[in-house]
């Protein structure tokens, strides 16, 4: 592909450049490798079409372009305006010969005037009707939150519009993260798969008791934080969406994680009620010592049946008004998740009618009543397991973790999932998120995920970003957010296309980062953005400039001759040695990861070739290591995998992470890329080297364990 070049010869014409871009859609881009990437017209009119904007004929470009350009003219307010005190000023639209008055409703109720100001430089004719733009400065002393501006429109003692927009005042930056008094301002946690990280009283899958108990060692050994992957919502039939990565929705908590004698209704069960209980989980406990597979539909299966029998027993009057209060504070998004899961729970083997494709059609709505009862339960169980996440974060604290959970924020949804159907106009439906062309995906990848519709968000407020976010921070201490360059721009490939023909969708990141940060900040929450790939200069300055974290990776940090001297690393970044898209580091000393991809035809060079490349870079870490003096000659796996680990705690990063498959000495990788069905991607248990399964409670007792701990927590003690 040579510079300045598309991906298709049809060339767009001026207009429809300027209408791409009206709407943040890419009309060019730079690739991998550097080259411009002028985006075919067929592209832009398919992303646009996406968005709700036709532009098919000449004509209807022109007439779209035009009502891009005056909209704004055209609302007395913008529908929102999220900024920090002193940074944007409120622009408002008014017609000639008007006066207005413009006030913001305080998130405290408290009432503040906005005076106007007597300029008004620029005018547009519209309909007949002069329109003057104001640029209104918002008083600096703004308190954060959500507010809303209200404005009136009169001419003498006629009234004209009115309008309100909601104003989000976010802090500035967010503060570093929290660390203990030895650790000079920096901190170290474990990275772990919780579904594959199992205990005794598991239920054939790793749960949130697991995550308390898994929480509770770390800490004792000086870590203060564990990062588990996305514990999103998945389906509630069988088959379960294997990846956490891939949810049905982004908002709720997924009730395969809860652990069902921890309900405390449980306690008043009768005696055949406490036998179902047990005989359920009799069904899939042996599966705890399972090293090879894990199986999601069974646990569920399990489960399911048992919490069905807690959920009806009676509760307490106290119990009672927790729940009723946990209800009325998630409102009606929580109603049609459980609405969500019960109708996949009633057409389950069955062809869904069409109908109930929309969630205001009368069918629906006739199954909201009909299905009373199987919603309830669902509604219960996103209760429980917001309970068991709060204590799972109760017990990391408790452990003496300075920040505790990490959750991990997947970069979108399941297009046939819960947030797709609830929330249909806030996403592009006839776009998919994935990535352009690299040297790792020549064709691109396609993730299957609608993205967000932009100018949806902007006229909710951003309500449905905060939502998201409130869930995950509710009851954690810090929050990784997957590809986070997603809040900037996506990837988005029209339906029928192939990953390669697609072009970015631009958001305000301005707006996603500032509901961020003030989400943030109100649950005393660290963000860590992964920043890797191709991510330009200026997003990782604007994410340091508000306070979040980067990532990097060891392998992936290099210099001008070799791999990057830890001195050199970003101070305000999450750093490890591998991520759970690497093979752990005893596989890849072992080059179990060469000879996996040839297994799986993934291979785009012999063998010999592959084998060759792993040499070179790993031999150049090892001599870097040597070098530093981490490493003796006859080092054997374990002290090498130490001596990385003492490496990234050279770095001057705030926070190292710790894989506990590193820490086991497991080989077998948890998502091997490039793969679907050919390999078992996130359903692998957590083992040891010698392929037996190792769980939360042998973890006390595992000398690799331990010594890898001790060797992190020392280094940073310096």
């Amino acid at each position: 592909m040579s510079a300045a070049s598309t991906t298709h010869d049809e060339q767009p014409t001026p207009a429809l450049i300027a209408l791409a871009e009206a709407y943040g859609v890419s009309a060019e881009y730079w690739s991998f490798y550097g080259e411009r990437v002028r985006v075919p017209a067929s592209t832009l009119r398919a992303v646009l079409d996406a968005l709700g904007v036709d532009a098919g004929t000449p004509e209807l470009i022109d007439a779209a372009l035009a009502d891009a350009t005056d909209a704004p003219w055209r609302e007395l307010l913008p529908p929102s305006l999220v900024t920090r005190a002193g940074e944007r000023p409120l622009t408002a639209h008014v017609h000639d010969g008007h006066d207005v008055h413009l006030s913001i409703a305080l998130e405290d109720g408290q009432w503040v005037d906005l005076p106007v100001p007597g300029q008004r430089p620029e005018t547009r004719d519209l309909d007949g009707i002069r329109v003057w733009r104001l640029e209104i400065p918002l008083p600096a002393d703004l308190p954060l939150g959500w507010h809303t501006v209200h404005a009136w429109e009169r001419r003498g003692e006629e009234a004209g519009r009115t309008a309100s927009a909601t104003l989000v005042i976010a802090p500035d930056r967010l503060p570093e993260p929290p660390s203990r008094p030895e650790k000079h301002g920096r901190g170290w946690g474990l990275m772990a798969q919780l579904y594959s990280v199992r205990s005794a009283r598991s239920w054939g899958l790793g749960d949130l008791a697991d995550l308390a108990d898994l929480a509770a060692v770390a800490g004792e050994r000086g870590a203060d934080f564990v990062l588990v992957n996305p514990v999103h919502a998945a389906e509630v039939t069988a088959p379960i969406e294997p990846s956490p990565y891939l949810p049905t929705t982004r908002r709720f908590l997924a009730p395969l994680y809860v652990r069902p004698e921890d309900i405390r209704e449980v306690a008043y069960l009768g005696p055949a009620h406490r036998a179902l209980v047990a005989r359920a989980r009799k069904a899939v406990a042996s599966a705890n010592t399972d090293a090879a597979h894990l199986d999601r539909d069974a646990t569920w299966t399990a489960k399911r049946a048992a919490l069905e029998v807690i959920h009806g027993a009676p509760r307490s009057r106290a119990r009672q008004a927790e729940f009723d209060a946990f209800v009325a504070r998630e409102g009606q998004p929580l109603r049609d998740f459980a609405l969500w899961c019960a109708l996949e729970e009633h057409f389950e083997g069955e062809d869904r009618p069409d109908e109930t494709r929309d969630i205001g059609s009368p069918l629906v709505e006739r199954l909201r009543e009909e299905l009373a009862e199987t919603v309830d339960f669902h509604v219960w169980l996103q209760w429980i397991v917001d309970q068991q996440a709060e204590r799972a974060q109760a017990a990391a604290l408790a452990a003496g973790m300075r920040i505790g959970v990490m959750h991990d924020l997947a970069v979108g949804v399941h297009p046939l999932g819960s947030d797709a159907w609830s929330l249909a106009g806030m996403y592009a439906h006839g776009l998919t998120v994935g990535a352009p062309p690299d040297m790792y995906n020549q064709q691109g990848q396609d993730w299957s995920q609608p993205p967000w519709h932009p100018h949806a968000l902007a006229k909710v407020g951003y309500a449905p970003v905060r939502d998201m976010l409130r869930t995950l921070l509710r009851h954690a201490g810090a929050l990784r957010i997957d590809h986070v360059i997603g809040l900037f721009r996506l990837w988005c490939i029209p339906a029928g296309y192939g990953p390669a023909a697609g072009t970015f969708v631009n958001y305000d990141h301005r707006a996603m980062l500032g509901v961020l940060a003030l989400e943030a900040l109100r649950a005393g929450a660290v963000i860590i953005g992964e920043d890797l790939g191709t991510v330009e200069p200026w997003v990782r300055d604007e994410l340091s400039a508000r306070g979040i974290l980067g990532t990097s990776v060891l392998w992936f940090e290099h210099g001008d001759d070799g791999p990057l001297a830890p001195e050199h690393y970003r101070r305000d970044v999450l750093a490890t040695v591998n991520t759970h898209d690497l093979p752990p580091t005893a596989g890849y000393l072992a080059d179990e990861h060469v000879a996996l991809r040839d297994r799986l035809g993934l291979l785009e060079q012999s063998v010999d070739e592959a084998l060759a490349d792993a040499a070179r870079e790993r031999g150049a870490m090892l001599d870097l290591l040597r070098r530093r003096g981490l490493l003796s000659a006859d080092a054997g796996e374990q002290e090498v995998i130490e001596a990385l680990h003492r490496l990234i705690a050279q770095t001057p990063s705030r926070l190292v992470g710790v894989a506990l498959v590193d820490a086991v000495g497991e080989r077998r990788t948890q998502n091997q890329p490039g793969t679907y069905r050919e390999y078992p991607n996130w359903q692998v248990p957590l083992a040891g080297p010698d392929g037996a399964a190792v769980l939360v409670e042998d973890l006390a007792g595992n000398a690799r364990f331990l010594s890898l701990t001790a060797a992190v927590d020392g280094a940073l003690r310096g």
